[in-house]
């Protein structure tokens, strides 16, 4: 009699699948960690709530951005528009609230503004199958233009309400990012978010196995500008107004929070809290170097070679094994 060994439990794959996807993080903690009590140091008021608060809303729209670059680089594609959409987002939300569609109808508008252009994005580099940067970089001279036609210079208005809600003394962005990060791993229980790791790592055996890897990406791209017009929204409540290039210096820092938080440009690597890790380092290490008096091109030199060590000293320990 044959004897059938029986099925492995599914938690007993859950935890070789998560070392695979944090290949490259730990390290990452370790020198966020040191940021975090070096910053502390430097500046004890960090762990008061106005401390706190200030901080985390400096670190916020970083940190959707990053999660807006992520989540396309899991799928095996990259964004170069970020920039200019998190500025488009920005001055609708400027020119829209304080008129007759109010904080809602403003917020409605980013949101779909968002929705849209990634969807469309997304559209034409899965179903025309073309180069993600090549598209997304047409796409940021697009957007740009737009924003720069809707507000050609600093100006429109943010609710003083609004701004003092997400940019005063109390902890909002804290909790919009929880509430973010929860709806992630909501997501991810989905059939398009179980499709999302399997569209970047294994795409044409996740298609023949039935997985929707389309419509993955797809809706990926529209998860990515919605994120990206959010920031936009968040930027022009803390400077009360908006600005059409605001933006500019995202897509930069989305590329390089990601990359710093393990997530691999081939898809299929990394997860979203490396990303946000990634983006919690930059905005530690922007602050700490500040109070430190170092002057901007130090702190480019500085920034520079921290992310070379973060990315290069889990792949030496690789090769070393």
């Amino acid at each position: 009699m044959s004897i059938v060994p029986s099925a492995k439990p599914a938690g007993a794959l859950y935890w070789p699948v998560q070392a695979h996807r944090n290949i490259g993080v730990r390290a990452l903690f370790l020198v966020v960690l040191a940021f975090l009590v070096a910053y502390g140091v430097l500046f004890p008021g960090l762990f008061t709530a106005s401390g706190f608060a200030k901080f985390t809303q400096s670190w916020f729209p970083l940190a959707l951005v990053a999660m807006a670059q992520a989540i396309l680089m899991l799928t095996g594609g990259i964004s170069l528009a970020i920039g200019a959409t998190v500025s488009l987002g920005a001055v609708i939300a400027a020119t829209t609230m304080a008129g007759p569609l109010g904080v809602a109808g403003g917020t409605a508008a980013v949101a779909l503004t968002g929705l849209g252009i990634g969807a469309a994005t997304g559209f034409i580099v899965v179903k025309l199958r073309l180069p993600a940067i090549v598209v997304t970089l047409a796409g940021s001279f697009i957007i740009g233009g737009a924003a720069l036609l809707i507000l050609p210079r600093p100006g429109g208005v943010i609710p003083a309400w609004l701004s003092d809600l997400l940019a005063g003394d109390t902890p909002a962005a804290f909790m919009l990012l929880v509430v973010i990060v929860v709806l992630w791993k909501l997501y991810l229980a989905t059939p398009l978010g179980l499709s999302l790791y399997a569209a970047g790592e294994n795409p044409v055996g996740a298609y023949r196995s039935g997985v929707p890897v389309d419509a993955a990406r797809v809706a990926a791209y529209a998860i990515s500008g919605l994120l990206s017009t959010g920031a936009g929204l968040f930027v022009a409540a803390q400077t009360g107004s908006g600005d059409p290039v605001i933006g500019t210096a995202f897509t930069l820092n989305s590329i390089a929070a990601a990359v710093l938080g393990g997530i691999g440009f081939l898809g299929g690597q990394g997860t979203m809290r490396g990303a946000l890790a990634g983006s919690l380092l930059l905005s530690l290490m922007i602050s700490v170097m500040f109070f430190l008096g170092f002057t901007p091109v130090a702190q480019y030199v500085a920034q520079g070679l921290i992310i070379i060590g973060a990315v290069a000293i889990p792949q030496i320990r690789k090769v070393q094994k």
